[in-house]
């Protein structure tokens, strides 16, 4: 993500602390096995996501109005039962839940603040997989934060914004909504006819009838919940395929086209200068999408996975942030919200990379300009490897200071060690989920010099660090 400027988002300050729940039972035959916990032990947002079951699969067919605002939701949830299962909790928040089945049998279900209780007729035994299938309808609701920011489903002039971190996602389709539980997607939108739907993964069909067009999209690869994407808008598409043979889709809003043109055109040239540093790209397509969106919206893009979304044209940096994202985040995704610095550290310093790959400062000269700065202090405020509230997920230590561990390391272990981390890493954890003590080992089995110093300063330490590394 990337935020234009960088502020709090604390989309769920309020849900970290108000909305963490037991599980809720109802009346009937009673079932053998445990109640689903909600919540998964987030340090920063314990409310969100749920315990005893691992999602492989989400189906969502999705049919909106745009003229009234209005959405009809089926979520067919596949998963895996981690333990006996007498009831398990989904997130939605919001939306009007009209009926629950499980395995085809319907299911009694229950709502508690953004918690969907489901108590199936039968128990679920350990290690079986099940299909939910949840019908819901209503306006999906924009999550407003304490700083003014919106996630979700945002409502632009010709359709809606659709981004989801960190928990904007439940407000259009139930789930396990935390980073920690990824899974394939399939998306069926249906729109007024000469709209258009985007969402992960590949666009496999299109079909118009009755003056509606329904999109189906494909995203094969596992995702996380937060960068899941369904925008809708009036967009100029195009569709082409990068030199290496990677499908694009690039979805712009025409009021943004011109600004666009130029970044996104060197859309091809990143990704090919992206696989060079980090490897293989770890998706079937790449693409973008620009919306024209409200004012209201005050930051600049989110990682959606296989395309990014971006609150209006982008400049090239951007681009570069949010294609760095792909193998760090998307592919490789924090196991929790503690440890997003993981994403951002690595999206910034590519950044930083690609400014002197064109000619500008050293990712060195760039780090020298930070440590020294008298101007603004905020990156300091506290260390990214112990982000302490959920309003602070996005807030300068994580990005910059991130990217400052990043050339701490570099420093540390030399060139070729460190570009060999940078592949090695997200090759490792590819579509898998990785905490800070995974990178910190992972770091430390490739080198001889001993990181406890530096990360303990670095990524750990309170305040700015009053040392540093001379390059090796």
């Amino acid at each position: 993500m990337l935020r234009r400027p960088l502020r709090k988002c604390g989309a769920v300050a309020a849900l970290s602390v108000a909305l963490l729940l037991s599980s809720c039972t109802s009346g009937g035959t009673a079932v053998k096995g445990k109640a689903g916990s909600g919540g998964v032990g987030d340090p920063l947002f314990p409310a969100l996501g749920n315990g005893g079951y691992d999602v492989r699969h989400y189906g969502l067919d999705l049919r909106y109005d745009v003229a009234e605002r209005h959405l009809d939701g089926t979520a067919t949830i596949t998963a895996k039962a981690d333990e006996d299962l007498r009831s398990f909790q989904l997130d939605l928040q919001g939306m009007t839940v009209t009926g629950v089945r499980v395995d085809d049998r319907a299911a009694e279900f229950s709502r508690k603040g953004h918690k969907l209780v489901v108590r199936p007729s039968a128990g679920i035994g350990k290690g079986k997989e099940f299909r939910t299938t949840v019908e819901y309808r209503g306006a999906p609701e924009e999550m407003e934060d304490e700083g003014g920011g919106y996630e979700g489903w945002v409502k632009t002039a010709d359709g809606a914004f659709v981004v989801g971190e960190p928990a904007g996602t439940m407000t259009w389709f139930p789930g396990n909504n935390h980073p920690g539980d990824k899974a394939a997607y399939d998306f069926r939108i249906t729109v007024p006819e000469h709209y258009t739907a985007v969402a992960n993964g590949e666009l496999k069909s299109k079909r118009t009838t009755g003056g509606r067009t329904t999109y189906e999209w494909h995203n094969a690869e596992p995702m996380a919940s937060y960068l899941a994407t369904a925008t809708i808008g009036r967009f100029d598409v195009q569709e082409s395929r990068t030199p290496q043979g990677l499908p694009l889709y690039v979805a712009v809003d025409p009021k943004e086209a011109k600004a666009s043109k130029e970044p996104l055109s060197r859309l091809p040239e990143i990704l090919a200068w992206s696989t060079k540093l980090f490897g293989p790209y770890p998706f079937s397509s790449a693409g973008a999408i620009v919306d024209h969106t409200p004012e209201r919206i005050d930051w600049g893009a989110l990682e959606t996975q296989t395309k990014p979304v971006y609150a209006g044209a982008p400049d090239t940096s951007t681009v570069v942030h949010e294609t760095a994202h792909q193998w760090f985040g998307d592919s490789v995704t924090p196991k929790t919200w503690q440890d997003t610095w993981l994403n951002e550290g690595f999206a910034t310093y590519a950044e930083w990379l690609w400014e002197e790959h064109e000619g500008g400062r050293t990712p060195q000269e760039q780090f020298d300009a930070l440590y020294h700065s008298d101007e603004d202090d905020a990156r300091w405020d506290f260390p990214p490897g112990k982000v302490p509230t959920a309003a602070d997920v996005t807030e300068p230590p994580v990005y910059e200071r991130g990217a400052m561990v990043l050339q701490q390391l570099r420093n540390a272990v030399g060139d070729k060690t460190f570009f060999s981390i940078l592949k090695e890493w997200p090759a490792k954890y590819r579509h898998a989920n990785a905490d800070s003590a995974d990178f910190v080992a992972f770091c430390q089995q490739r080198t001889d010099e001993d990181l406890t110093d530096l990360f303990d300063d670095w990524l750990y330490g309170e305040g700015a660090p009053d040392w540093e590394y001379e390059a090796a």
